[in-house]
């Protein structure tokens, strides 16, 4: 087991809902529902959910029995804090229409700190040196007392995140004033135990979901594309991806490339007294994206965007339509959703 290969947001996965609501329903009032949205979920690094959320994984034995869970402090708690808490980054809680302008809500977000306590001290007991992105994982044998205690980490971590992602779309929904019709959940960053020609293998999708014929999953673009439902497909191609296929579109853009990179400034100021001070600052330089020029585009289109920034701007990413041509043959597109209201960390 490479707990390097799975990464740190163990289950981060994407699930959408389709609601009994249609944009008529919704239409005129996009902005307030936004706000409402961005006013009772949290968003951000190490943020804690604004509504405790009980769930029974926090009853799992597991919390006493596995060696790394019993000595890690208060990380339960702080996973009870942050349950349905969104997270920063790439991390979104969308509203769509789909074609025939049925409302769907749509979210992407995994187990927070909870994964990250636990790949941080995986990767660590298997020798993975930290930030070594370009080095080969280090493996626990599936078997061994550490292997065995990583694979039941992770499975709860995985759980976690679903609870999650379900709090938050039921959360929504209800904001919208709807009900959940349909629901499409699926998740990456996670290793599977599945058999695939006639062999038993384990199989870690690293930012790839499960895709396997009939199974759909929800696909998510930028801020300002289209979404995807979507659909695996049997096929040569798709049995030589372990059924597998992409949860995004991708970057081709770094973040610091495209915000730029915070360096601290220290500078002279002068006091309402009269007495020069020295002081520091935080200034960003050297971004390529024009993140006030975006939220104009957007807002043109008639998104509406809460938080956000330069570094998830729509050109950041690539089109999802020409990453889905590259797996003809794997998937196949059932619904496209055109973003409505994006919300995301600032």
């Amino acid at each position: 087991m490479a707990p390097a290969g799975v990464g740190f947001d163990i289950g981060c996965g994407n699930k959408a809902v389709r609601t009994n609501l249609t944009r008529a329903d919704v239409s005129g009032r996009l902005a307030p529902l936004a706000d409402e949205m961005y006013a009772q979920l949290a968003f951000g690094v190490g943020q804690a959910n604004k509504t405790r959320v009980e769930d029974a994984l926090f009853d799992d034995p597991l919390w006493q029995t596995s060696p790394f869970l019993r000595a890690s402090g208060d990380l339960k708690a702080t996973a009870r804090a942050q349950l349905g808490s969104i997270g920063a980054g790439n991390h979104y809680v969308n509203v769509f229409a789909d074609e025939e302008e049925r409302i769907w809500v749509g979210v992407h977000f995994g187990s927070r700190s909870l994964g990250h306590a636990i790949a941080s001290h995986f990767m660590k007991q298997a020798g993975d040196k930290p930030n070594a992105a370009d080095a080969a994982p280090k493996t626990l044998p599936v078997n061994s007392a550490l292997g065995r205690d990583y694979i039941a980490c992770m499975q709860l971590a995985g759980r976690y995140a679903y609870a999650g992602r379900d709090w938050a779309c039921d959360r929504v929904v209800e904001i919208l004033g709807g009900e959940i019709v349909d629901e499409v959940h699926n998740h990456h960053n996670f290793a599977w135990h599945e058999e695939h020609g006639g062999q038993n293998r384990w199989v870690v999708r690293k930012g790839a979901t499960p895709a396997f014929p009939g199974q759909r999953g929800f696909v998510g673009a930028s801020m300002g594309g289209v979404s995807v439902i979507l659909q695996g497909v049997d096929s040569a191609q798709s049995r030589g991806l372990y059924y597998s296929t992409v949860h995004g579109a991708g970057r081709v853009m770094s973040r610091s490339a495209a915000a730029g990179r915070r360096r601290r400034v220290k500078r002279q100021a002068t006091r309402k007294d009269g007495r020069v001070v020295n002081v520091t600052e935080w200034v960003q330089s050297g971004g390529q994206v024009d993140f006030p020029a975006v939220q104009k585009e957007l807002a043109r289109q008639g998104i509406i965007l809460r938080g956000g920034g330069a570094d998830e701007a729509p050109e950041v990413y690539k089109d999802l339509d020409k990453v889905l041509e590259a797996h003809a043959g794997t998937v196949e597109v059932l619904h496209r959703l055109r973003p409505l209201i994006v919300c995301m960390a600032a």
